[in-house]
């Protein structure tokens, strides 16, 4: 089932799973194990088919303009993710292909008609996941200056969104004055018949702030449980006091699943550990921490093995019972879903296919759970 909203009703859709950061290479895992992910097309195209057919939910990609060095050079491959959603988009039938791109590098106008087309692509199945800006070295890139205050980065992407969705439901020619553009007689044909999904990646108090005004999913850092647990609650509480607004959260996470949980913390020793790409993984945190505020200096440097075994995110490791069991347990926070990295995502999903998606169809029997 793809990503849908809410219904009318506030009735809460199952548990979703998505494949994140697949269009890049290393996927999340910073590595210099030989069976690290490539990122190229064709290994993309067949993991989204084995995904479509499987039941995965959705397909979220990382937008990424340079790598983080390193021995494996670190996400320096990736495919541009609209382009990479036009075409899965072409191919499967089934799940959300989103396109994640970075406002200040594609201009409002262009995007909203790229996106009214892959909204007539996928027939429905297209999100689009609004990045407002954290990466200074790729703003250098496009010879731009990455406002150093989040306020800045989250009123350009206002704007930019006010923009695109007057493009999508206006059959008429306007002017725009704003702080940010400034346009004349703007017009979009073809419009979405059904706007996509907003997704936003959050974690900054400003980033949460937009995201429970703007987004239909917020996507945040998920370190605890707990700390999950008291985030869903604070934010649908936010956005339905402050706004009168229901909004959905969602998890990252990275994925060993073996036959055994001794094999499965032996890989990810031997890949996060042994071999983690740690030139990689020092310029990954030095970015996080001067631009992104995505986690407190306290957690980068207790996770530095997590930026190695997956960018940071939270870690499921084991047999697929533990791992039915950790998904359960991540549900129970009142998370709406998680979205998921491999080391290899051609190698490891037929497997996590198989063996843990069954397990999680049979907990729904017994929960009561749409999945």
């Amino acid at each position: 089932m793809a990503l849908t909203k809410r219904d009318a009703s506030g009735t809460e859709r199952h548990f979703k799973l998505g494949l994140f950061a697949a269009n890049c290479s290393g996927g999340q895992a910073a590595t210099t194990v030989p069976e690290s992910w490539s990122g190229n097309w064709e290994e993309n195209r067949q993991v989204a088919i084995i995904a479509d057919n499987a039941g995965i939910d959705f397909l979220l990609p990382i937008a990424r303009w340079r790598g983080y060095d390193g021995a494996s050079i670190f996400h320096m491959s990736s495919l541009e993710t609209t382009t990479w959603a036009a075409a899965l988009l072409a191919i499967t039938k089934h799940l959300t292909v989103v396109s994640t791109v970075h406002v200040a590098f594609t201009h409002p106008v262009m995007a909203a008609k790229q996106f009214a087309t892959l909204a007539q692509i996928g027939k429905g199945r297209f999100a689009l996941n609004v990045v407002c800006g954290w990466n200074e070295p790729e703003y250098r890139m496009f010879g731009l200056d990455l406002p150093q205050d989040h306020k800045d980065r989250y009123a350009y992407g206002r704007e930019w969104l006010d923009i695109v969705r007057r493009l999508w439901r206006s059959d008429r020619p306007f002017d725009w004055h704003g702080d940010h553009f400034h346009l004349e007689q703007a017009v979009s044909a073809p419009r979405p018949a059904h706007e996509p999904i907003i997704l936003n990646a959050a974690a900054s108090m400003e980033g949460r702030q937009f995201a429970v005004e703007q987004s239909d999913l917020l996507f945040t850092s998920l370190t605890d449980l707990e700390k999950a647990r008291r985030d869903v609650a604070a934010l649908k509480a936010q956005a339905s006091n402050a706004h009168g607004r229901t909004i959905d959260v969602l998890g990252v996470g990275h994925v060993v699943c073996r036959p055994t949980r001794r094999e499965a913390l032996d890989y990810y020793e031997h890949y996060a550990n042994v071999h983690g790409d740690w030139a990689a993984v020092d310029r990954l945190m030095d970015v996080q921490s001067r631009f992104a505020k995505s986690f407190s200096p306290d957690e980068l440097q207790a996770f530095r093995v997590r930026f190695a075994a997956g960018h940071g995110t939270y870690p499921l490791v084991g047999s697929p019972d533990d791992i039915a069991a950790e998904i359960a347990r991540i549900e129970s926070t009142g998370l709406a879903g998680i979205a998921v990295s491999f080391v290899n995502y051609l190698d490891e999903l037929p497997y996590f296919c198989a063996e843990v998606l069954p397990r999680l169809q049979r907990e729904s029997k017994h929960s009561g759970s749409v999945r």
